[in-house]
């Protein structure tokens, strides 16, 4: 495995020290003690369509159902924020496919981040977790990040983790939630427990029955003649969409366990040219945060495109609208910005993807490459009551 650099400025260097002072905790968790009774949990079976190969999952961090379940609890729960109001669900919401319709997120602090939330979906499949971050390959290392990153403040959960611990271990429900969970540990009210049961719960949030996974699944009537045709544009070469975004989940960064070794894509795609070598605004340097290669400016993880038409704004920092103005970005091979601050071409950017080469497209044509994205919705997984607040009326268990 190649292995990238830290950069030690900027927040990048937050997340160095979060995981350096946490991951320890994850380790030791899964290599505790051991009770008497031992007991084994049932275990997670994975129901895929057959088009969606099976993914990888850290021996490590086996899956169960209890796990799961807990942490779906613990996804829903304020008490892990310094404010207590809000809780992973505040900016990944399931009716917009676990993103929040915002530019960039807001932490617990009022302030806005930096970052557009990325959609949770089918996050079992893929290499990397973020962004811009190549180091974060595991979801419980990634979990750690907006729980206890300090620059920019998410969660907060490092002023309250204690008292929140407290309370699982004393309220009855919660206790059996964590016991069941992690049967074989004395103590399974941990930190260690919350992250890796909230990894498990975004492990298993998987979409896969949009009308374009029943077309694959054989359903020759699952698209209409303008998905069809939409999806002959978005393959061909003239677009180029599926270039980048290629197979069952619309990304070139998928890891599955026939091919374990797979990693992310990073592209620039010619949304910003700040001068200075093609330069994009602060703090989002993409991969060149963590590489410092010039070359590596504005490059940015390649994402899904499952539930697509639900997870606007688009693009890491959430500034184009909607997905005729993504259209037009594509098109013109680069976005042109003509004033203020951020005032570029960023078809001229030196470090654009040559894959980003621009393309002519039809009022007609635009409609039905619209018609093709808006069938990679999975409606089900939007109402999905497994993965709803399990206080809510229509929450089920799994």
């Amino acid at each position: 495995m190649q292995h990238v650099p830290w950069n030690l400025d900027g927040h990048s260097h937050q997340v160095r020290r979060v995981i350096r002072r946490l991951l320890p905790w994850l380790l030791a968790a899964h290599v505790g003690c051991v009770v008497e009774d031992q007991r084994t949990d049932e275990p997670w079976i994975w129901e895929l369509p057959d088009h969606l190969p099976p993914p990888v999952v850290p021996d490590a961090h086996p899956l169960t159902v209890a796990k799961v379940e807990l942490g779906r609890h613990l996804f829903y729960e304020e008490r892990l924020s310094v404010t207590g109001d809000i809780s992973c669900a505040t900016c990944h919401e399931q009716a917009r496919a676990f993103t929040d319709g915002r530019a960039t997120s807001i932490g617990a602090d009022g302030v806005p981040g930096f970052r557009n939330a990325m959609p949770l979906a089918n996050l079992a499949w893929m290499p990397t977790l973020t962004w811009a971050n190549p180091v974060l390959e595991e979801l419980e290392a990634q979990t750690l990040v907006p729980l206890f990153l300090d620059a920019p403040l998410e969660m907060g959960a490092q002023f309250v983790i204690d008292e929140a611990l407290a309370f699982f271990a004393e309220d009855a429900a919660w206790r059996q939630r964590f016991r069941a969970a992690f049967p074989d540990e004395d103590d399974p009210v941990t930190t260690a427990s919350v992250v890796r049961g909230l990894a498990a719960f975004q492990r298993v949030l998987v979409s896969a029955n949009s009308p374009y996974d029943r077309w694959l699944a054989g359903d020759r009537d699952a698209l209409d003649p303008a998905a069809l045709r939409g999806l002959e544009l978005f393959a061909s070469d003239r677009l180029g969409c599926a270039t980048c975004h290629d197979g069952v989940l619309q990304t070139a960064s998928v890891r599955h366990l026939d091919d374990p070794e797979r990693r992310s894509r990073f592209e620039n795609t010619g949304l910003y040219d700040l001068g200075e070598q093609g330069r994009y605004p602060s703090p989002n340097f993409g991969l060149y945060e963590f590489t410092r290669d010039p070359r590596d400016m504005g490059r940015h993880r390649v994402p899904s495109l499952r539930n697509i038409a639900v997870t606007a704004p688009y693009m890491h920092d959430g500034s184009v609208q909607d997905l005729d103005a993504v259209i037009d970005h594509y098109a013109a091979g680069g976005r042109t910005i003509l004033e203020g601050p951020l005032a570029g071409v960023g078809a001229d950017n030196p470090h654009k993807s040559p894959l980003v080469r621009g393309f002519e497209i039809e009022a007609s044509e635009r409609a039905d490459l619209v018609a093709f994205l808006h069938a990679l919705t999975d409606t089900s997984f939007l109402t999905d009551p497994r993965f709803a607040d399990p206080d809510a009326p229509e929450a089920v268990p799994f």
